[in-house]
């Protein structure tokens, strides 16, 4: 008897090993066949005067009790340096097509007020313009992106923006310039020509916005050595024949870019950004997995038309959109920030590195206090949501070389739905160290995975660290700002040379691997 239940216990350990190595999902990595760089303004930003995202936000003012330098909150400014924020697009979003920029220059105290209509209803006092913008990214040290208006604008209105800004010689604008305090000319590279023309930017069709544009590109030039990036305003979501008009229509000499916005959201039904359980969470990040097929499609159409990708596919506006939070403005768009934004966050830029050869730029939607931010701020307090914390983890993938990755995701189900549940992307930077971003999005099963890099040695150093959180709609407060923070991740072996580890639950897994050089 006892013989028999040895017997039985080998046997069944045995099918417990086999059936765990079947179930293991292994992660090839090509680091032969690496070529693509991962540009850095993939990991780019978007503000708009929306909320609480410009005043409150970055910008306090001058007298404010609120430490600051030159109006611009310095806490805010350090966090943002911390994560190396390439780019800011600015001033939206639809108040980019109802904003005329000379209204935001000069003496503030002189400044015409305006309706800020699309959002709240409330009075904008144009005390943030454009001298305000360019001193905030002077002090992020980041690329500005400037969206011009052509719903409410007119031709005229964005070639003098864009010569005030970046002609150095005397001319009318140049003079306005110096007058306010500007000598020399900043010189603005990213320009996007509208926003969201079908839509809120004027409800144009694809057609006549393709004319308009043609008409405002014309006359945004460049001046001296600086050479404008101009990007078209593309698609709205699966709005495929918008982007096969503009590609078809448009020169394409006369655009670097086209723009694409999508969102993770039920437009019928938001939903509590932290008020869901596990059927919930399974539903957004579906919906967020939705955005690699909407990206696929817009890109066949951009081969189609541009097969030396020339024209760069931009998202520049992306993220979660939930209801906002109870006692909050509707018009100001306040959600909250779970680990479950992180994962979305996690998903999509894993899947953008992946696309970098047509991907160059993106921009999530919003940084401080609006949609999915990175920040939140009230009076003096600033604390960082989870989002905040992908990107600060991610910051290894900026100009990266992208490393193709080949794996099969085990399968994450709820009921009769199914998506995967495993993640991966994978980066080598000029110091030839490896870095691997691997995501769970599975809530309550955790996933073996086996990495092998092809040349892992028994020197090499590996070091990991974690995004999880105790349940999945955690979040960070100002009196409690740790409840989601990184932290090292010590549970994994390697053998063989490989990296065998299991990718805990709802969880974003951070691997650095360095080389040591023999001798």
């Amino acid at each position: 008897m006892k013989k028999y239940l040895l017997i039985s216990a080998i046997l069944l350990a045995i099918a417990s090993l086999t059936f765990a190595q079947k179930n293991t999902t292994r992660i090839e990595l090509s680091t032969d066949e690496a070529s693509e760089t991962i540009s850095r303004h993939i990991y780019g930003h978007f503000s708009e005067h929306l909320g609480n995202c410009i005043y409150g936000g970055y910008w306090v003012g001058y007298d404010a009790p609120i430490p600051n330098t030159n109006g611009i909150r310095n806490d805010v400014v350090t966090a943002l340096r911390k994560i190396g924020i390439p780019n800011l697009r600015w001033p939206g979003g639809c108040f980019a097509d109802e904003y005329h920029w000379m209204d935001g220059i000069g003496d503030p105290a002189e400044r015409p007020k305006m309706v800020n209509t699309h959002w709240g209803g409330v009075t904008e006092d144009n005390s943030f313009g454009t001298h305000e913008f360019l001193e905030l990214c002077n002090q992020l040290d980041t690329e500005p992106v400037i969206c011009g208006n052509v719903g409410s604008g007119t031709v005229k209105e964005m070639s003098q923006w864009v010569e005030y800004l970046n002609f150095g010689g005397i001319s009318p604008m140049a003079d306005l310039r110096r007058v306010n305090g500007q000598d020399e000319p900043w010189g603005v590279k990213y320009w996007g020509v509208g926003n969201e023309n079908w839509g809120c930017g004027g409800n144009m069709t694809a057609e006549f916005y393709a004319d308009q544009y043609r008409r405002y590109a014309t006359y945004a030039r460049s001046y001296g050595e600086n050479r404008l990036y101009k990007i078209a305003g593309g698609a709205g979501g699966a709005d495929y024949h918008w982007t096969e008009t503009l590609m078809k229509n448009i020169p394409h000499h006369m655009m670097q870019g086209i723009s694409l916005h999508h969102y993770t959201v039920d437009w019928s039904n938001k939903g509590s950004a932290t008020q869901f359980g596990d059927s919930l969470h399974f539903e957004v990040l579906r919906r967020c997995l939705e955005v690699e097929e909407v990206i696929d499609r817009h890109i066949a159409i951009m081969d189609k038309y541009d097969p030396e990708k020339k024209v760069a596919l931009v998202f520049d506006e992306w993220g979660t959109w939930y209801e906002v939070e109870p006692g909050t403005n509707p018009g100001f768009l306040f959600q909250q920030n779970t680990m479950r934004d992180a994962l979305v966050a996690a998903l999509t830029l894993n899947y953008l590195n992946e696309k970098c050869d047509r991907v160059k730029m993106a921009n999530i939607a919003q940084t401080i206090n609006v949609l999915q931010a990175l920040i939140f701020t009230d009076g003096p307090e600033m604390v960082l949501t989870p989002t905040y914390h992908v990107y600060e983890m991610y910051k290894v993938h900026h100009d990266a070389t992208m490393i193709p990755v080949d794996f099969e995701s085990p399968v994450y189900r709820y009921g009769d739905r199914e998506l995967d549940a495993v993640s991966v992307s994978a980066s080598q930077d000029k110091n030839g160290r490896i870095h691997l971003s691997v995501v769970n999005i599975d809530h309550d099963t955790k996933h073996p995975v086996v990495i092998n890099t092809g040349e892992l040695g028994e020197d090499d150093a590996v070091n990991c660290r974690i995004l999880q959180s105790d349940e999945i709609n955690s979040y960070n407060t100002f009196g409690r700002p740790d409840e989601v923070v990184p932290e090292p991740f010590s549970k994994y072996k390697i053998k063989d040379g490989e990296i065998r580890m299991d990718i805990p639950a709802s969880s974003i897994v951070v691997l650095e691997i360095s080389h040591q050089e023999e001798g």
